[in-house]
């Protein structure tokens, strides 16, 4: 496994949503996280975090437990009946026995308890990229041809290809969502944040990332978009 400092790389293409219903702790978090995340979205009660959640679109999650509108350990009971993988922390101020115990069930990745200093939370956030990487360096895509989470490159019989930021970030997207079909919105929900390109843009990702995988990983879904099977 590659050294322990590279893995919040990882984390650079990344979206991770957090909520915190304390205003002052939800603004140094944020200020935290805009070091490691391409995306970081915060917010400050259980409904709303819920309701950005289930869009699908975050790839780490940072839940506060006592908050107003929704528990946090409720919402992620909501969350992971949808979402089991996700990596999700908990940060909260709360030890009592029921709500560790019920985190804990809930295949939390790491429950902080406030206040955490910041190498708490970086050894979160490095455990929170080996579940986004299945405890692997490489996953294998097709026969003789691997991606590597680390170096964001192609390797197989033809050679090493460095992706783009772009392609790195829309493979995985479709490894997290393996078997599942992704729409146009999907992905470019996924891929962007607010001027968001035509479906044209998508379709020329895919074709230079075909151009570099070998074999038939990605395929299209006529008039929907696309899948592909790890």
């Amino acid at each position: 496994m590659v050294d322990d400092m590279r893995y919040l790389d990882i984390l650079s293409d990344k979206k991770v949503l957090c909520v915190d219903d304390e205003v002052g702790v939800l603004n140094n978090l944020v200020e935290i996280l805009e070091n490691f995340f391409e995306t970081v979205c915060a917010v400050q009660n259980g409904e709303e975090a819920l309701r950005e959640a289930k869009k699908g679109f975050y790839d780490v999650l940072i839940f506060d437990i006592c908050m107003p509108k929704l528990d946090g350990l409720d919402a992620i009971e909501k969350i992971r009946d949808e979402d089991k993988k996700v990596p999700i922390i908990i940060l909260s101020s709360h030890t009592e026995y029921d709500k560790l115990w019920k985190a804990v069930n809930l295949k939390i990745t790491k429950y902080l308890t406030k206040p955490c200093n910041q190498d708490e939370l970086y050894d979160a956030l490095k455990e929170a990229c080996l579940e986004i990487t299945d405890y692997k360096d490489d996953i294998r895509l097709v026969d003789d041809c691997c991606y590597n989470y680390f170096a964001k490159e192609i390797e197989s019989k033809s050679g090493v290809v460095k992706l783009s930021k772009s392609e790195s970030r829309l493979l995985e997207y479709f490894i997290k969502n393996s078997k599942r079909v992704l729409s146009y919105d999907n992905i470019l929900d996924y891929m962007w944040d607010f001027e968001k390109p035509s479906k044209e843009a998508v379709k020329s990702i895919v074709k230079d990332l075909r151009k570099k995988i070998d074999g038939d990983f990605i395929k299209n879904v006529y008039g929907i978009g696309y899948t592909c099977e790890i």
